[in-house]
């Protein structure tokens, strides 16, 4: 099929990456029904000897339906819509491939079908399994998710297959912030409260007294789309916003009013936190009870983002004691929570369930925004709002894979050291390389360096694909540069180096004479080392987890600060040190399999020769 092996082309990659994804359809539009009109007496019939699956079958039986009508309708692409599509989208569609709208399908069902689909489209509720993939027989080619969530889509699965997966991020970021500001009111006037009271023919104006909004510090934690759009409107009641995210750059925060702030600012002064961090490994129960024991009594705290990020039974403690003094949640840890949850019967709590994308607008431009990518992607086009990376030749991948690993570690590293709410703007990669430039592609190694950047405060996922999108959406600016060596040229790279400019560092000697945050790496036997920290010349394998410490070069410090982590039970799986010279300040790196205690780290810390540490998690 010319069309299909067009597709493949653009998005799959390069003829040599495609051998091994791309398959004929089960439907084959070219030579199959060629090689069965000899035996047939037109087109109808010998695409049914082709293919005799009930759907072909069917259309071909059905006499109304004429010969080249049948041959204009197998030769659009298909896709099958599997859950509810705002109209819209589906008419955008219709325009470009036949769509089959089939819902509420099981998963038999659903792997029955798809093998006569060139698309997929879903929102939360289908599960898009390897089964599916492997089911498809290689004829789909695009999923696209309705929304921004891809936990039901098995992208591993849909990579190795040579299917490209698109989500819509943005359509309902308007109708999420118009949604927090709606609790935000609503918590501060006791809304809910005095609506179910009166309902039950009470009149309790002195009970639902409120609390009035302007002049009010509120946090936005996490100035992505959302958070920003909080935050303007917030502006407009009056509110002192300010904000944290430890990678909005800080002009971008001023342009809309916002002052970036550490974390530990940010809840101590909040009077309102309205949440907007995704939920990641970094933020998973962020809100805890360390966390509320630091903020200002009766603190106000709205939650549109993922429920994860709160720790619920700390929150419940916290509403008892009245350190919370109300929240607002529309996100749970578990969705539907269950109906004896004491947090959502508490009194001092308003909750909706899952509501922020949930506007008619928001609906309809959903559909629209993934009706879109997925008829860019069957046009062969590269979606900005792709989630996993098209098939590579697998001799590029095998040459430069410990290369990709180093890159993200690098850059996961690099931005550990950042301090919150200095922002990064610009970030340079050096490359040193005994190569030509025509002789080594550095797109995916940018791509993992943007990756190892964004990934672990976003939850936006970065590939080849969407790498230099998703860094020019949040202002980043990524340039690369190369430094001959003599070397082999037989070895793609020597050293990969990562610099963030125009940053404060949470780990002063990871500034460089430059001014910049520098951090440098090597592939060593095929394992990731970093090489060079600032000026100091380390050597500390990037697997698990990493302590920094510089001090005072004396006999004796390897053995304090092990007794320390072993007395802890906490292994070690190595420590080296990197110096400038001799008996004067030196960089200890000690790799742990697992985060030491708080209080492990505070020994550390208080040790005599240890200027500064920081633990950072690879």
């Amino acid at each position: 099929m010319a069309t299909a092996t067009a597709i493949s082309r653009s998005v799959i990659g390069p003829p040599s990456a495609r051998k091994s994804v791309v398959s004929i359809p089960a439907v084959s539009f070219g030579s199959t029904v060629s090689f069965e009109r000899s035996r047939a007496a037109n087109y109808g019939q010998a695409l049914r000897l082709a293919d005799p699956s009930p759907m072909i079958s069917a259309l071909c039986s059905d006499r109304r339906v004429g010969d080249s009508r049948i041959r204009a309708l197998v030769e659009k692409p298909t896709v099958l819509v599997s859950e509810k599509l705002g109209e819209a989208g589906v008419a955008l569609l219709r325009d470009f491939a036949n769509v089959d709208c089939s819902y509420n399908l099981s998963q038999e069902e659903l792997c029955s079908k798809i093998s006569l689909c060139d698309a997929l489209i879903v929102r939360s509720g289908t599960k898009v399994t390897r089964e599916v993939f492997e089911a498809a027989r290689g004829r789909l080619k695009v999923v696209g998710r309705a929304g921004v969530g891809i936990d039901n889509v098995d992208l591993q699965a849909a990579t190795e297959n040579g299917c490209l997966v698109v989500n819509a991020p943005t359509a309902n970021t308007v109708a999420a912030a118009e949604h927090g500001i709606a609790l935000l009111a609503a918590m501060a006037r006791n809304i809910a409260q005095a609506d179910a009271s009166m309902k039950t023919g009470n009149w309790q104006r002195n009970k639902y007294v409120g609390v009035s909004l302007v002049g009010k510090t509120l946090v936005i934690m996490g100035l992505g789309k959302v958070g920003s759009e909080v935050a303007r409107r917030a502006k407009g009641l009056g509110m002192h916003v300010i904000g944290h995210d430890p990678y909005a750059p800080a002009d971008r925060a001023r342009a809309i009013g916002v002052e970036l702030v550490s974390f530990g600012e940010a809840i101590s002064s909040a009077d309102f936190i309205s949440l907007h961090m995704p939920l990641t490994p970094f933020t998973s129960k962020i809100f805890n009870d360390e966390t509320f024991g630091k903020m200002k009594k009766g603190v106000r705290i709205i939650n549109v983002a993922r429920g994860g990020v709160i720790d619920e039974d700390a929150l419940l403690r916290a509403l008892e004691k009245g350190t919370v003094a109300q929240a607002a949640l529309d996100v749970f840890t578990e969705e539907p929570p269950s109906k004896d949850n004491k947090l959502v019967q508490h009194e001092n709590v308003i909750v909706t369930p899952h509501l922020g994308a949930s506007t008619m607008e928001a609906q309809e431009g959903v559909a629209i925004e993934i009706a879109e990518a997925v008829v860019g992607a069957l046009k062969g086009e590269l979606s900005a709002t792709a989630v996993n990376a098209p098939m590579v030749p697998s001799e590029v991948l095998s040459e430069l894979a410990p290369y990709v690993v180093l890159s993200e570690k690098l850059g996961r590293l690099a931005v550990q050291l950042v301090r919150g709410g200095s922002g990064i703007k610009s970030v340079k990669v050096v490359y040193t390389t005994a190569r030509s430039p025509d002789d080594l592609d550095t797109r995916i190694l940018r791509a993992m360096v943007t990756k190892g950047i964004v990934e672990p405060i976003s939850s936006v996922f970065i590939n080849l694909v969407n790498a230099d999108y998703a860094a020019k959406q949040r202002g980043l600016r990524i340039s690369e540069e190369r430094t001959s060596h003599n070397g082999s040229p037989e070895i793609p790279l020597d050293s990969i180096q990562v610099h963030l400019s125009n940053v404060e560092s949470k780990f002063a000697s990871a500034i460089s004479n430059s001014g910049a945050i520098v951090v440098e790496g090597r592939v060593k036997d095929g394992v990731p080392h970093l090489t060079l920290l600032g000026s100091f010349s380390v050597d500390a394998s990037l697997e698990g987890n990493l302590i920094l410490c510089r001090q005072v070069d004396q006999p004796g410090m390897i053995g304090t600060v092990g007794s320390i982590l072993g007395g802890s039970n906490v292994n070690v799986s190595f420590m080296s040190v990197g110096r400038i010279a001799p008996r004067k300040h030196a960089i200890m790196a000690i790799g742990v399999d697992e985060e030491p205690p708080k209080d492990v780290l505070a020994k550390i810390g208080k040790i005599p020769a240890v200027e500064e540490f920081v633990f950072l998690e690879l």
